[in-house]
């Protein structure tokens, strides 16, 4: 796990989508999706359910959203 993929899921769960977060990030969607998905086979466990054309954060995911929080100094 990297410290810039916390901030990039970040900004996902507060975006409440992987294309929105991209555009703040300035980075491509594709690019974002690669490193969320290798923090979720980092951890081993899956932090979104993808839809169609939206996202929702799993219970794992909620758990880090809020640990991540706290550990990069968000509120």
């Amino acid at each position: 796990m990297e410290l810039r993929q916390l901030r990039h899921f970040l900004a996902v769960g507060d975006a409440g989508s992987i294309t929105a977060a991209a555009k703040t990030l300035r980075l491509t969607q594709p690019a974002l999706s690669r490193q969320i998905k290798a923090l979720e086979d980092s951890l081993e466990t899956a932090l979104l359910e993808r839809g169609a054309h939206s996202i929702t954060l799993t219970p794992a995911g909620e758990l880090l959203i809020s640990e991540a929080r706290k550990l990069i100094g968000f509120s």
